[in-house]
């Protein structure tokens, strides 16, 4: 007899589920899921220490916001805080997009976007990137539609390191309609080096229909605590709370954010050296033969085309556990032991690639 099935929704259904980067093995180095790697400093791990979890988090994050508000010289209703800036996008998409609207995002970017524009009913329509791995701004306000209710811009972009520069970004929010919301997913901010890059914040005040995304996940370390947020207009800030998780930011994760934001300096000097090892390992790349996008997060990308899944298994062999993205492989920078071993599986693989 058959056992009958629960009905479900069949594009949720066959939505592949969000993959997380491979486990590594002792004896090679995980440079899949863009981490930082080095360990918390003192003054987070006493402040996890002194969480009390027993007790419910504080459900507004009404500390954290506070410290983040009067970074960003914003009132507290203008910062929403949640688990991870990907947990508050997911709320911005079923917010403002339902069935029968769109999504507008670049493709590639990352791979969380289609899974959630699916999950709130909407359609995603993505724009192919540039042929040297970056946003292709223009065409993507041609698609904007009267369907149009949300585009996602991520720079630096996730997988390819690739910045939009704050020029670009100007003309594009210019040509958006106002009632489209704008969603500029700064993730890796903080290890950008360029100055014509785009920082959201500086377009906050002329355009009320954009929200900007930050994460402690990644320059600050605190990827296992799960704890982003963002700055928009309280009305759409609003929108993102009714949309969440009741109490989905852990009193550890608001506790470590405040702590990190209160030794920021100190942060940042570790920041100073994943960007230095990052430069280091991108002329090695070019030097190699590689022609790889200037990278502007704490990755690099590698364009390696139909030979991506032979090139992450060469990278394996190599003890370097890489992110395979289909036409790409995404290389975290990691422990300065992982260079070594990045460089000669790179060298072994673009042998093959460019011919």
């Amino acid at each position: 007899m058959i056992t009958p099935r629960v009905r479900l929704r069949p594009e949720i259904e066959a939505t592949a589920p969000y993959r997380q980067g491979e486990k590594a093995p002792v004896d090679a180095f995980k440079l899949s899921s863009n981490e930082n790697p080095f360990d918390p400093i003192p003054a987070v791990l006493a402040a996890i220490e002194a969480s009390s979890v027993n007790r419910y988090p504080d459900g507004t994050a009404t500390e954290l916001r506070a410290r983040i508000a009067a970074r960003w010289n914003v009132a507290a209703e203008q910062v929403h805080v949640g688990a991870g800036s990907v947990a508050i996008l997911a709320q911005l998409i079923t917010a403002a997009a339902g069935p029968g609207e769109e999504v507008v995002y670049s493709w590639r970017s990352f791979e969380a976007y289609p899974g959630l524009v699916t999950v709130a009913g909407a359609t995603s329509v993505q724009v192919p990137n540039t042929p040297d791995h970056r946003h292709d701004l223009p065409a993507m306000v041609t698609a904007i539609t009267d369907r149009t209710r949300v585009v996602i811009v991520c720079s630096p972009n996730n997988p390819t390191s690739t910045i939009v520069t704050a020029d670009e970004f100007a003309q594009f929010l210019a040509a958006v309609p106002p009632t489209v919301l704008v969603i500029l997913d700064e993730a890796y901010a903080e290890f950008v080096t360029d100055a014509s890059a785009v920082v959201g914040e500086r377009f906050l005040l002329s355009y009320p229909n954009l929200v900007v995304l930050r994460t402690f996940s990644k320059a600050y370390g605190l990827a296992g605590l799960r704890v982003g947020y963002a700055i928009g207009a309280t009305y759409i800030m609003d929108a993102a709370r009714s949309s969440a998780i009741p109490l989905s930011v852990i009193e550890p994760a608001q506790r470590a954010a405040i702590a990190s934001l209160e030794h920021e300096a100190e942060i940042l000097l570790r920041v100073d050296v994943i960007n230095a090892q990052r430069d280091s390992v991108w002329h090695a790349l070019v030097a190699q033969g590689w022609n790889v996008p200037r990278a502007q997060g704490n990755f690099v990308w590698l364009p390696t085309g139909a030979d991506t899944d032979w090139a992450a298994a060469v990278f394996a062999q190599h003890g370097i556990v890489v992110r395979s993205l289909g036409t790409g492989v995404r290389v975290s920078i990691g422990e300065a032991g992982s260079v070594e071993n990045l460089l000669s599986a790179s060298a072994e693989v673009v042998a093959k690639v460019r011919t």
